[in-house]
């Protein structure tokens, strides 16, 4: 019985030190059931109904004191004097701080990048932090009127504090690699439909994406930004849920050199902040086989829409570009398409393309 009771001292001592949420409740708990047996006792019967006594004991307690409702009797004077108020403000007092202490730590855990995102589904992660060029994707993330709804999470080894407070869609991680299983649980990697990775280096990138490649749910797309394109054809050989960019710096240089007008043509096709865009759409599991003529027509008659190409898995390493008219398309194969805003599945009359 000693030890059992030593073991109960020191776990409500732990309690007491930290102002534990369960020792502050309790003891509220606590207050509120002694005031209104000593109110009861008191014969202060138009103050412990259970809805009156509730809305009496809050404001009287925190010192608001609206009047309408009071003790009556000389004890029941006594009883709030002398019980309710003094410790009850005590009480009032600490759970202020308690809450205000509470909210402070997760805003702050918010700025540090440790909360905890494991709770994420289908959402969109970002490796890499870059003060301008991620700034910029996820502007043209969010430019796309007609995505779905995901949260995005940047993911960042930098000693930073988050960096994009004033974007409400994206959530901020601080990791202490890219690589280590943990980490990438905190942040949900399993369940991630999005995954862009741009690291510090080619080095980082390439070793992210081949940590990746394989603990992504089926389905989910990961892309990859390199400098050096030594890397890219080895990852494309190992990871075919993952799609490689490079640089092409030097083919546009000699593309706007060769066709004035051509590096405009390239940022107009990237960029969702304004003018047409390029967007993919994939053919849904009950579309029968049709042939590239009629999408096309359609495409540019119902959406003002221009059909580009047909691809056959995420990547496009197999894309057809500007096929022929009587091309066949089955279902699961991607459209690539200029448009003005991105055509959703369910806008398109895939039974009258069959």
């Amino acid at each position: 019985m000693p030890l059992i009771f030593k073991r109960f001292m020191v776990l409500l001592r732990a309690h007491v030190d930290k102002a534990s949420w369960q020792l502050l409740i309790t003891v509220t708990v606590c207050h509120l059931l002694l005031v209104w047996v000593l109110l009861n006792y008191a014969g202060e019967r138009a103050l412990i109904e259970p809805d009156t006594f509730i809305y009496y004991y809050i404001v009287t307690t925190s010192t608001v004191g609206y009047g309408d409702f009071s003790a009556t009797t000389s004890m029941g004077r006594w009883i709030v004097a002398l019980v309710q108020i003094p410790f009850g403000l005590a009480l009032f007092g600490i759970l202020l701080g308690k809450a205000g202490q509470f909210m402070t730590f997760w805003i702050r855990r918010a700025m540090t990048g440790d909360k905890n995102f494991n709770h994420l589904r289908n959402h969109i992660i970002i490796f890499g932090w870059h003060s301008i060029r991620t700034k910029k994707m996820i502007d043209y993330i969010l430019a796309d009127t007609k995505r779905q709804d995901r949260r995005i999470v940047l993911a960042v080894v930098d000693e930073i504090e988050h960096p994009l407070l004033s974007y409400s869609e994206v959530d901020f991680a601080r990791l202490s690699s890219f690589t280590d299983n943990d980490e990438l649980a905190r942040i949900a990697i399993s369940t991630a439909d999005k995954i862009i990775i741009d690291g510090q280096d080619d080095d980082q990138t390439f070793t992210t994406a081949l940590k990746l490649s394989p603990m992504v749910q089926t389905g989910a797309h990961i892309s990859a930004h390199f400098v050096d394109e030594s890397k890219v054809a080895l990852l494309r050989a190992h990871c075919q849920n993952v799609e490689c960019s490079a640089s092409k710096s030097a083919e546009i240089l000699v593309r706007a050199m060769q066709d004035p007008g051509s590096s405009r043509v390239q940022e107009e096709l990237l960029s969702t902040l304004h003018g047409d865009t390029q967007f993919s759409l994939q053919l849904p599991a009950s579309v029968k086989t049709c042939q590239f003529g009629a999408l096309f027509h359609y495409f540019k008659e119902k959406h003002d829409a221009i059909l580009l190409g047909v691809a056959h898995d995420l990547s496009a390493q197999n894309m057809d570009l500007n096929p022929p008219l009587d091309y066949l398309v089955n279902a699961g194969d991607i459209l690539h398409y200029i448009a003005a805003e991105r055509v959703l599945p369910d806008e398109v009359a895939w039974q009258r393309l069959s």
